[in-house]
């Protein structure tokens, strides 16, 4: 029996202002999804994350992955951009 490969994604929740969470996939573009908890942001984003890869793997194109990737802040100070 073959077994499945664990997919790899990173995903960026963002606070919103007026409460809740957006949830953005950068590797899978268009794919966001928004939750009024942490918890559900999770879950609806996973939830987006299954179709998506489902719709790829229909019309039979590559599923991106972020194995070796990770993301990183960066402070600026305000001279460097303003």
């Amino acid at each position: 029996m073959k077994s499945k490969k664990v997919l790899t994604l990173n995903v960026m929740f963002r606070p919103e202002p007026e409460g809740g969470y957006t949830a953005i996939v950068p590797s899978l573009p268009g794919c966001v999804s928004y939750g009024k908890t942490l918890e559900k942001a999770q879950e609806m984003i996973r939830d987006a994350i299954a179709g998506y890869v489902t719709v790829l793997q229909k019309r039979k194109q590559s599923v991106p992955h972020d194995d070796g990737v990770f993301m990183s802040t960066i402070d600026l100070a305000p001279r460097t951009y303003a």
